[in-house]
């Protein structure tokens, strides 16, 4: 009987036990605050590449900050994505904007394209989040938004560089022939009174539908006809790079300025090389930028995704998380945006040189980053990396 009656109470203690291990393991796990991050962007239609990279940056950062354990106040954070599609369409950027502060109180909202920023940008002063803004159109933060950090830097910091370097190598008479998009007419408002300014003229002007056509030849070849010295040019980088291609087929021998939407490593697969591409100037490829922060930063994230090249859309909005924890335990809150926006300026400068590839160096009074921005200017068949400073001299 004895024998019996111990037979029942043994499975009840270890019943008994596997409770109280599960009953302290979510206690453990209640002790670990989550603390959710947002983010709105294409992840599907044409645009769906470019929204992945950006959400590839964010999530490797949160997954490295899990790793190595975040603690704001004392208290144990864990940090989790929630990535919403918005088809890079702003009305559905403003529906999920919402969506993720009111379901998932999210205190900060990533968004890769200037519609959507806008868009969050109409309400999030009074949903009290911060919009992370990846688009380097210098409104999003000039206007004044107090709970907005805008990610890269201003465009604008590339035109007078730009001009002064292909002024003195080419010439000063330039040929517009860029993309019709709002971004792109953003950059020629800003671009052509700096070139007249130095001293330039403006030879044409013909705006093209690069998303549309696959045949440049009747816009580029009025281009040429004034005999440029210079081409400015931009959009998606694979008609971009179909628009420099038929120019060199017309016999265009001069420089190239490329807008920052068009990327030089995608570009040359497409005009099979560098050659066509000799004399532009435009964004630095992450792959070509020997600082060994950016090197670095490429290995790590080839390792994690089958050896694919780091850009630099990851390896900023990867950044930028970084300096979203740092802030979030300078402030000693996980919640309040605006006590988090204050310390962004001192976690940016508090960045460790491995987290920031990119050398990221401050924080402007308005929300912008600033960086004296290493870009790319192809000669003698290379890409060759220089900094704007250097560039503006």
């Amino acid at each position: 009987m004895q024998h019996n009656l111990m037979r029942r109470i043994f499975p009840l203690a270890a019943t008994a036990v596997a409770a109280m291990t599960a009953i302290m393991a979510s206690g453990a796990a209640l002790a670990q605050e989550v603390v959710k991050i947002g983010y709105t962007g294409p992840l599907s239609g044409g645009a769906a590449l470019y929204g992945k990279n950006v959400l590839s940056g964010v999530q490797m950062a949160v997954d490295e900050i899990n790793a190595a354990g975040l603690e704001v106040k004392g208290k144990k954070v864990k940090l989790e994505v929630v990535a919403l599609d918005d088809k890079y369409s702003p009305a559905e950027a403003a529906i999920n904007g919402r969506r993720l502060v009111q379901q998932h109180k999210t205190p900060a909202v990533f968004v890769p394209h200037s519609g959507g920023i806008f868009a969050l940008q109409a309400f999030n002063e009074q949903e009290k989040f911060l919009v992370m803004a990846y688009s380097s159109v210098p409104r999003i933060t000039d206007a004044g938004n107090k709970l907005t950090i805008r990610i890269p830097p201003a465009y604008t910091g590339y035109i007078e560089p730009f001009i002064k370097a292909q002024m003195k190598r080419y010439g000063k008479n330039v040929a517009l022939a860029p993309a019709d998009h709002d971004y792109a007419k953003a950059w020629v408002q800003a671009f052509v009174p700096a070139w007249e300014s130095a001293g330039g003229k403006v030879v044409a002007n013909n705006p093209m539908s690069y998303t549309k056509a696959t045949d440049f030849y009747s816009g580029v070849s009025r281009a040429i006809s004034e005999k440029p010295d210079v081409m400015f040019v931009g959009g998606p980088s694979e008609p971009t790079a179909l628009v420099v291609k038929q120019a060199r087929e017309l016999g265009f021998k001069g420089g190239f300025i490329v807008m920052d939407q068009a990327k030089m490593d995608e570009m040359a697969r497409v005009t099979n090389g560098l050659g066509m591409l000799e004399g532009s100037i435009g964004v630095l490829p992450l792959v070509n930028d020997s600082r060994p922060a950016a090197q670095a930063f490429n290995g790590r994230y080839k390792k994690l995704h089958d050896g694919r090249d780091a850009t630099t859309e990851m390896s900023l909005n990867y950044t930028m998380v970084y300096a979203l924890a740092g802030a979030m335990k300078l402030a000693g809150t996980t919640s309040d945006a605006a006590a988090i926006r204050a310390k962004m300026p001192d976690a940016v400068k508090g960045l460790a040189k491995e987290v920031n590839p990119n050398e990221v160096d401050g924080i402007d009074a308005r929300g912008g980053s600033m960086a004296d921005t290493v870009v790319g200017w192809v000669q003698n068949g290379k890409i060759s990396q220089v900094r704007l400073s250097e560039l503006a001299k």
